[in-house]
């Protein structure tokens, strides 16, 4: 049997069915975002610190994992010493920056201050991405430079480096705002003089490298800036501006770069952002002429060379509450991810410097420190007082750790047999409450007399002397 024909009065348009359909959307989004749950009461919310909360009955149980970046950094000690070649080589040095945005200024800081120690060496290799990129260039130049450095991290606002896009525009183009501003700040401060003593240091044999993000191809890119510096093009400067604009610029909310590159003689345009994206630091070794690489080992170039890493933040991101909307969920998600990416990198650069003898030296803002709200919030007081924190640091000497994260009391993963928790404070005396034990009572979830691969089977692990 035919079911009845509908009428064509009875025919909705399709228009109408669109038209209805982004209204049903649009009331439910607004009465969502309007009526977000409730927060539930975390303990990040209640002030307690998640790297204080203990699973007491897990600690010191059979069956619980070796701490093992502690033992790794144990082993690893041993593994850098016994790299030591018959004569070791001349001391090279290698600075690594990394991105953070505003938090450049803890960059800044802790390189003036260490300037004005007397102790700051002159570079053999710079590297750095993002923020770390434009620090990079006055790093590499030298100390007669950190005036411009402290100027670029504590006077500049927000206004000085985007402009904000008119929202319903900014949606359907490619990023939120306009990085214009920040590539004046560029132009204005990396001159042709600027890029001639670039040049002039390359020729001298030192090495300057920044990093980019190839948004099509989906790779890492390293540009060798000294090389770019001395090829005598005409479009070397510009092309040196527009790198350093691609290397900060962060996907979606600055632009991407068009790069133009010639293939095999035809003429194609990449798109470069945030080299953050693909790799947060990196390492590259100085230069040696091709007959020595090729009759050396990297140990017998580098050992007791060093490596300098500066974190442009903390290393691990602070705790706070996240409010149960979908955005913020996956902002601070994305955000745990990058901290994680960060750490990372850190402990490949560990075991890098081991491979190769080098000493291992690394920089960050403490965990404790205010700083900006985030990286993006270029404010004057907030990178004021992150500058003069890395510039105490430096002055005190008390900048420098020498060990990977996750080594260092406070860091490690502690593992949990079950949900009845306690506070462990770190620092806390145990005369007063024995039930509130300090990290010296632990290695890394160990209790000290019953760490399992301990030296001497049962004693406390400790580091090794330098």
């Amino acid at each position: 049997m035919k079911s009845p024909r509908r009428s064509a009065d009875s025919v909705i348009p399709p228009a109408l069915c669109v038209r209805n359909g982004f209204t049903i959307l649009l009331i439910v989004c607004v009465v969502c975002g309007c009526s977000a749950l409730p927060i539930s009461r975390s303990p990040t919310a209640a002030g307690l610190k998640p790297a204080d909360l203990v699973d007491l009955s897990s600690q010191g149980s059979a069956g619980a994992p070796p701490p093992i970046l502690r033992e790794l950094y144990l082993q690893g000690e041993q593994v850098r010493e016994s790299q030591r070649p018959a004569v070791v080589p001349p001391k090279r040095t290698v600075l690594i920056l990394s991105g953070g945005g505003s938090y450049g200024a803890y960059t800044a800081g802790v390189l003036c201050g260490w300037s004005e120690t007397g102790t700051r060496p002159q570079f053999d290799v710079v590297t750095g991405v993002s923020t770390g990129a434009l620090i990079a260039i006055f790093a590499f130049l030298g100390p007669q430079y950190d005036g411009e450095l402290h100027r670029s991290y504590t006077t500049v606002s927000s206004k000085d480096i985007y402009r904000k896009k008119l929202l319903p525009c900014a949606l359907f183009s490619d990023s939120l705002t306009d990085s214009q501003p920040l590539l004046q700040q560029i132009q204005s401060t990396v001159t042709p003089a600027v890029i001639d003593q670039i040049a002039s240091a390359h020729s001298c044999g030192r090495r300057l490298y920044i990093g980019t993000t190839d948004l099509d191809g989906h790779r890492a890119v390293v540009w060798d800036l000294g090389a770019i510096a001395s090829s005598g093009k005409p479009d070397r400067y510009e092309l040196i501006c527009k790198l350093l604009l691609a290397s900060a610029a962060i996907p979606g909310f600055f632009p991407p770069v068009e790069i133009p590159v010639e293939i095999d003689g035809n003429w194609y345009v990449e798109r470069h952002v945030d080299g953050g994206l693909t790799q947060p630091l990196f390492f590259r070794p100085p230069h040696f002429p091709v007959e020595q690489r090729q009759s050396s080992t990297m140990p017998e170039l580098l050992f007791g060379s060093e490596e300098y890493i500066i974190v442009a933040g903390k290393l691990y991101a602070d705790p706070q509450p996240v409010k149960p909307k979908i955005m913020q969920i996956i902002g601070d998600s994305l955000s745990t991810f990058l901290y994680a990416q960060n750490r990372d990198a850190l402990v490949k650069l560990y075991m890098q410097s081991l491979l190769t003898g080098m000493q291992y030296n690394l920089a960050a803002m403490p965990g404790n420190f205010e700083g900006a709200k985030s990286a993006a919030d270029f404010d004057r007081v907030a990178m004021n007082r992150m500058f003069e924190e890395g510039r105490r640091q430096s002055l005190t000497g008390t900048a420098w750790r020498h060990t990977p994260p996750g080594v260092e009391g406070g860091e490690e993963q502690r593992q949990r047999g079950g949900t009845s928790l306690t506070v462990v404070p770190r620092g806390a005396k145990t005369d007063e409450n024995p039930n509130h034990l300090t990290p010296d009572h632990f290695n890394n979830g160990y209790p000290a007399q019953t760490t399992p691969f301990s030296p001497g089977h049962g004693q406390p692990l400790s580091p090794p002397e330098f």
